[in-house]
């Protein structure tokens, strides 16, 4: 079946590289018996996993910002290292149908292939349930949210959100996720209440989908029942006796923090300076709004020194022109 594997050792991964060289990988895979089959899926596993944790995994945990994921496959979340496993096997059987022709380096060859084989894959996942395949805002829906930019790209990500058999922890949405691409669609810095409007704006989508109920069951409300439930811990019978697992350091949550309030605020910078605003302006603007007192109110260490030194750059022409000249440079411009 698909997906078995044999235990393999070096021998197996030699003879896999050497079927490569010669062309015959995926030739000698169609025609290989069940057991030889899955030494052979084995083989090209051992070779293929750490290019997809490298180049797939590593670059979306971090997008994610999930540090504990990106130490390696032990320390990996269920749901994430389900799509890691997801990931190689696409890579695997599309390396067993289309390696035909001579190989000399089999992982330059792979590291070619992993996009192509992790969307057609994640496409033909998504499929199965009935989610959109490649999303798109359909004419009707974008007339009915009066063509608004945001909720159109909020509509898209509700519809790729669907397919995705991953949960957002203990909620439907991903609204975090969604703040930050918020921000870069509409130029507009996220605020504290962020949650409460995206939590407004997708219900407005979701109402505008509800209009065509055939559709949105099929391709909405259908998918998501096939997202896996998060599973609620058991409470301790004597939870004072015990303490949280710290899997990541204090500081180490803050520094997290603040590199998404910077990634955050530069995407609202470079919307800025594309409608022309003065480059001192946008960052003056964008770096109160971000860094203000109320966005640093959730670090565990913030306090009066951080806000006194913001306050303090901004009003300094000389130290707000280095901020400037610093800021340009990291968006190359």
């Amino acid at each position: 079946m698909p997906g078995t594997t044999y235990p393999t050792g070096p021998a197996d991964v030699a003879g896999v590289r050497e079927l490569a060289r010669a062309g015959r990988l995926a030739g000698s895979a169609s025609a290989a018996p069940a057991r030889d089959l899955a030494r052979l899926r084995g083989a090209v596993y051992t070779v293929t996993w750490p290019l997809v944790f490298a180049r797939i995994t590593k670059p979306l945990e971090l997008q994610r910002r999930h540090p504990d994921c990106l130490r390696g496959l032990e320390w990996m979340r269920p749901d994430c290292l389900d799509g890691f496993h997801d990931d190689v096997e696409a890579v695997v059987e599309h390396a067993l149908r289309r390696a035909t022709d001579p190989i000399e380096n089999l992982e330059g060859w792979l590291a070619t292939r992993l996009n192509p084989a992790t969307v057609d894959a994640h496409r033909k996942r998504r499929g199965e349930i009935g989610a959109l395949q490649r999303p798109r805002l359909p004419g009707w829906l974008g007339d009915a949210l009066g063509r608004d930019p945001w909720l159109g790209e909020l509509a898209v990500q509700i519809l790729l959100w669907a397919g995705v058999p991953a949960t957002a922890g203990g909620e439907l949405w991903p609204l975090a996720g969604w703040a930050a691409r918020r921000a870069e669609v509409t130029g507009e810095p996220a605020t504290h209440d962020m949650r409460d409007t995206l939590d407004r704006e997708v219900r407005t989508v979701l109402a505008a989908m509800r209009t065509r109920p055939k559709w949105y069951t099929a391709h909405v409300e259908r998918p998501l029942g096939h997202k896996r439930a998060p599973v609620a811990p058991m409470p301790a019978e004597n939870s004072a006796e015990l303490s949280p697992l710290e899997l990541v350091r204090p500081h180490e949550v803050e520094d997290a923090r603040l590199t998404a309030l910077a990634e955050q605020a530069l995407r609202a910078i470079e919307a800025r300076l594309g409608r022309g605003q003065d480059p001192a302006t946008a960052v003056t603007a964008v770096v109160r709004v971000v860094f203000g007192a109320g966005a640093l109110e959730a670090l565990p260490h913030s306090g009066s020194p951080r806000d006194d030194w913001l306050a303090t750059a901004l009003a300094d022409e000389a130290r707000l022109g280095r901020i400037v000249a610093t800021v340009l440079a990291l968006l190359a411009r």
